[in-house]
């Protein structure tokens, strides 16, 4: 009988402890979110964000889960590790060195790039620390109180300290959930920090509802579109293009091996999160230079650019559907595959091997890559379109729903293929115990 379900936990100890394990690891990760860097008025940076949601600081400030806002230990999150671990993939591409570490010195390869990276996210800490520092001595609420207490290099240099040492704790906390808990550590840190506000904009929501501006019936759509949505990205999430391969019979010694059948699986939404987060990037970048400057120009620029507009969408979907094929060709060597599908004797029906094989990976990668960038495109201008439409709030922004969602199919699957393991590793037990015949 097959282990399934939440009440098959009870007879798999190691299962429970390894949640208990990823739970108790985020609990001390939302936990040190609520402690704030000395020397800030946080009632006046409270006010500063609420005008600041639209900038790349409101973007920083959801992937944190609220740590940006409050100026906590953990305000840069873990962001400056993922932004270090895609500039090593970027060089890994251009540098001979990265790339011999990559394929050919195996375990103790990926153990120094993994070194690389941490250090890449120290040094990345230390800069967008000392960014924050500087820029929240220019900083004011909205009532003209100033952020920052004392301001001088007494405080920048105790903030440059403290989000670093917030940032390498999360880089630790990631890695052990990794280890001792179940599913991506790195992963599960963004994910929480997204649904953290979900109960929030909930209660908000039923909020509005109360006092009228938004009627039942709205409501209702607003649901049914998100669960549609929802169902959606699953759906293009599992979405692959197998390409059948076949390997030819060929004796090794006495024994006759090859002669199966398998396929390649080419995942529609190859890039990921990762072109979304670049294009918001990107777009938002002029609104936070205008929060700092007086420059007529860029407040111009901020207003045209502004989510709600069509130039930006315009401009948004462009950039997303550019870096799908960039990361996608960065990530996916089509070259490579075809190389290694030939060593071990394998083909391609009706393709020959070598340089065709590579061709036709690249056509059929070329081909889903436009349909995997349109519906990411489609799923982050979505809560625009809604926001725009009907006025009414939409919590989960594209980019958001992409990672809530992939990341807890990933951590479903992580559950699923460790009951299937233990479930196997029951029969071999049972079937070990079987006495041969004398």
């Amino acid at each position: 009988m097959a282990l399934s379900g939440v009440e098959n936990l009870a007879r798999l100890p190691e299962l429970k402890k390894k949640l208990l394990w990823t739970f108790a690891l985020l609990a001390v990760y939302r936990m040190g979110i609520h402690i704030p860097v000395p020397g800030v008025d946080s009632a006046a940076l409270a006010d500063f964000f609420a005008n600041a949601q639209n900038t790349l600081f409101g973007l920083f400030d959801m992937f944190s889960g609220g740590g940006l806002k409050n100026l906590s230990i953990f305000a840069l999150g873990i962001m400056p590790y993922i932004s270090a671990s895609i500039i090593l993939q970027l060089l890994t591409v251009v540098s001979p060195e990265l790339k011999r570490l990559q394929k050919e010195e195996g375990e103790a390869g990926r153990k120094k790039i993994t070194q690389y990276t941490r250090y890449g996210t120290v040094l990345i800490t230390f800069v967008q620390g000392f960014g924050i520092a500087v820029g929240l001595e220019t900083m004011s609420s909205p009532t003209g109180a100033p952020v920052v207490l004392f301001s001088g290099w007494g405080f920048r240099m105790m903030t440059v300290l403290t989000l670093t040492a917030g940032t390498v704790f999360l880089m630790w906390l990631g890695e052990k959930m990794t280890e001792k808990g179940i599913g991506n550590g790195i992963s599960l840190i963004i994910y929480a920090g997204i649904i953290a506000g979900l109960p929030a904009a909930v209660v908000n929501t039923v909020q509005l509802m109360t006092v009228g501006e938004i009627t039942l019936f709205l409501l209702l759509v607003i649901a049914a579109v998100m669960i549609v949505t929802l169902a959606f990205i699953v759906f293009m999430e599992r979405g692959q293009r197998r390409i059948p391969i076949h390997y030819a019979k060929r004796q090794m010694g006495r024994r006759m091996v090859g002669g199966q059948t398998t396929h390649l699986p080419l995942r529609v939404n190859t890039a990921g999160v990762i072109p979304p987060i670049f294009a918001s990037s990107i777009l938002m970048f002029p609104a936070t230079i205008a929060q700092f400057s007086n420059v007529q120009w860029l407040k111009d620029v901020s207003t045209f650019l502004s989510p709600d507009s069509i130039i930006y969408n315009i401009l948004y979907v462009g950039i997303i559907i550019f870096f799908c094929y960039f990361y996608t060709a960065i990530m996916f060597d089509p070259k490579g595959i075809a190389e290694n599908i030939q060593k071990q004797g394998g083909f391609i029906p009706g393709i020959r091997p070598g340089a065709r094989t590579c061709e036709y990976i690249d056509r059929v990668l070329t081909r889903i890559t436009l349909w995997g960038s349109l519906y990411v495109s489609a799923v982050c201008v979505l809560p625009m379109f809604l926001i725009a439409q009907f006025n009414v709030p939409f919590y989960f922004g594209g980019t958001s729903l992409l990672i809530v969602v992939g990341v807890a199919m990933d951590f479903m699957s992580q559950i699923e293929s460790h009951l299937i393991s233990r479930q196997y590793e029951g029969l071999m037990g049972k079937a070990g115990k079987l006495k041969g015949r004398r």
